[in-house]
């Protein structure tokens, strides 16, 4: 489950429920794997297990990136008992990771805002937002994704929209189908399914 949600400050929170990114120190760069995976390209996404067979990322990237745009982010995992929390600026660690309460839970809040003296706007538009988050329900069958729209828009009340398509691409077919408005010739979605967790294709 992942909750995504635009703030009234202009940022923006994402909540996962998921395992938590791994707070250990790493090896070879001597700082956590949180750090580690929100400033350096390509050091994010996959820390095996089957549990990631199926992937929607930007090679490793996305979270440094963010972060590295940012003029603040706050990362706040849930993990190992605890809960650990870091705070960056433009991309630079304000401190170490840092151990907090215990916790029985696990996952990932993060919250940013990008930086207003490297981008002309900053603020989202929610059906961008909305249209993308819903693409990746139906590409991720079973991945709830819930959208909330806290900010004061035109005097309209706080919008929330959830998606979940236990079908995925079927779900996705039928979808694109009906929009198009159009006589199909087969009513009936053909669809089967495989996966090879050595190659990670689902």
């Amino acid at each position: 489950d992942i909750q995504i949600t635009m703030r009234k400050d202009g940022g923006i929170r994402v909540v996962d429920d998921g395992r938590g990114i791994p707070v250990d120190i790493h090896p070879v760069e001597g700082i956590s794997t949180v750090e580690l995976v929100l400033t350096k390209l390509h050091a994010g996404g996959k820390f095996g297990g089957g549990g990631y067979a199926v992937s929607g990322g930007l090679h490793g990237v996305g979270s440094s990136v963010v972060n590295a745009l940012s003029e603040r982010l706050d990362v706040e995992v849930r993990r190992q008992g605890a809960v650990w929390r870091q705070s960056f600026t433009i991309g630079v660690p304000d401190e170490p990771l840092q151990k907090g309460e215990g916790s029985t839970e696990t996952g990932t809040t993060i919250t940013f805002w990008p930086s207003r003296e490297i981008f002309e706007t900053v603020e989202f538009d929610y059906d961008t937002l909305r249209a993308r988050f819903q693409q990746m329900a139906f590409l991720n069958k079973g991945l709830a994704l819930t959208l909330h729209d806290e900010r004061e828009v035109d005097g309209a009340e706080h919008r929330t929209e959830k998606f979940l398509y236990e079908r995925g691409l079927v779900d996705y077919v039928e979808h694109l189908v009906k929009a198009k408005k159009t006589e199909v010739v087969n009513a009936d979605v053909i669809a089967f399914e495989s996966e090879d967790t050595v190659k990670k294709i689902s």
